[in-house]
């Protein structure tokens, strides 16, 4: 998935900065760069998007109090992958920076530009503690911490524009069959009946994601990416592959998806207007639905869990998606203590309670509490109680792996999908993929 996390409108505010950056700076007077900054400040690189509120008004919040000011940089979604890649381990890289924990960092750890944060832990246990472990760990790598959770946790759900389905006669799938009906229903009515934004080749990874775990269950993928290659050509995986195939060849995804993106808000406008009768997304959807069509998200947005496959054995209760966004620290900063102050914010009743108000779920151990005052009270219980009693949350395949297997794994997926590649072909290209 996802390069993923989520987007709701590119930010374009800001300043072009070498290496084509797109920056919006706030809270902490101008930007210099991203992460050049003077001495009196640190850069906070973020992923932009609708969630930027909530990061602004936690940086409003750190610079009242703190001499060393922090100023939010924000690279629009599509692009936020590339740029940081580009700027890493350069003069413009970032003091904090967001990402996705596991594969995600993992190439600047062994490349040693990140800071371990046992001593910030050791110093403030609650920087660990305050958060669900499970989620915590997944920004472990080599057995050192190197993040922070500082958005919320994101499993995928089925979204549906509750008028269009209704208009079909069309109720949310609870098992495969199900889903199959309420295409060629959708599409008698005219209607695409499955929004996808081919064009960014993540969000059609969930596709797979999904139906490789409820056929097979998650043990497949965790062999494939712990180096058993053999695990792309198992009988589970050929039967997923064939489910997609027949799931595209019935025109559930229309004809042009490929030039459609989620990330110019293609996709999302498509099921928000009615000219698609479901989305498969990251829990973002809402947030993203509620920044760009508020009165949407409040009366027709409906959701719900992936639907079950007879025979399958992956449990239906399983989740696959991001268990959250991390900040992460890089070494060379010259403000460790202003950066751990800064990170103290990601635990607070502040963050807690604005990130619910932009329709996330963090994974605070406090987070509980504040279900109730929540931008959507019902959005959040439901997903607080799937990701409580999930029996696995699958880390978004493009995520689990190396950076260097994104590209060729997006490729692989969109190429499938269109017909360019048969299961062989298909299977083949995963085999080839890098695990290390």
């Amino acid at each position: 998935m996802k390069t993923p996390a989520r987007i709701s409108r590119a930010v374009a505010a800001g300043v072009a900065l070498a290496l084509g950056l797109t920056l919006s700076a706030c809270g902490g007077g101008s930007s210099d760069s991203a992460g050049g900054g003077g001495s009196d400040k640190i850069h906070v690189l973020v992923y932009g998007d609708a969630a930027n509120k909530v990061e602004k008004q936690l940086v409003a919040t750190f610079n009242k109090t703190s001499k060393v000011k922090a100023v939010l940089d924000t690279i629009p979604g599509a692009d936020y992958q590339q740029k940081l890649q580009t700027i890493i381990s350069t003069p413009q890289a970032p003091d904090i920076f967001f990402n996705w924990g596991g594969g995600s960092i993992k190439p600047f750890v062994d490349a040693d530009l990140l800071l371990p944060l046992d001593d910030f832990i050791k110093k403030d246990p609650a920087l660990k503690s305050s958060f669900l472990p499970s989620v915590f760990d997944s920004a472990t790598v080599n057995g050192k911490p190197y993040g922070v959770p500082m958005r919320g946790t994101q499993p995928v759900l089925l979204f549906n524009n509750k008028k269009v389905l209704a208009d079909a006669g069309v109720t949310p799938p609870k098992t495969w069959d199900d889903l199959l009906g309420a295409v060629k229903a959708l599409k008698a009515k005219g209607v695409t009946p499955i929004a996808l934004g081919g064009g960014d080749q993540w969000p059609t990874l969930m596709w797979f994601e999904y139906l490789y775990d409820r056929v097979a269950g998650p043990d497949v993928f965790q062999k494939a990416l712990g180096g058993d290659k053999s695990a792309w050509e198992s009988a589970g995986s050929k039967k997923a592959l064939g489910m997609i195939r027949k799931l595209v060849d019935a025109g559930a995804f229309g004809t042009n998806y490929d030039s459609v993106k989620f990330t110019d808000q293609g996709s999302p406008t498509l099921l928000a207007t009615g000219k698609a009768g479901f989305e498969l997304m990251g829990s973002w959807e809402y947030s993203t639905q509620q920044d760009s069509h508020p009165a949407f998200a409040k009366k027709d947005l409906g959701y719900s869990s992936f639907p079950t496959v007879a025979g399958g054995t992956g449990d239906a209760g399983n989740l696959v998606g991001n268990t959250n966004n991390f900040y992460s620290v890089m070494k060379k900063t010259k403000h460790p203590e202003a950066v751990a102050a800064f990170l103290k914010l990601q635990y607070s009743d502040e963050f807690v309670k604005a990130q619910l108000g932009i329709g996330n779920l963090p994974t605070t151990t406090n987070t509980e509490k504040f279900l109730g005052a929540s931008a959507s009270p019902a959005y959040s219980k439901y997903q607080f109680d799937l990701v409580k009693k999930a029996p696995s949350f699958q880390l978004s395949w493009d995520q689990a792996y190396p950076q260097s297997a994104s590209t060729p794994m997006h490729q692989a997926v969109q190429q499938f999908f269109n017909g360019g590649l048969d299961t062989d072909g298909f299977i083949k290209a995963m085999q080839a993929l890098p695990t290390a």
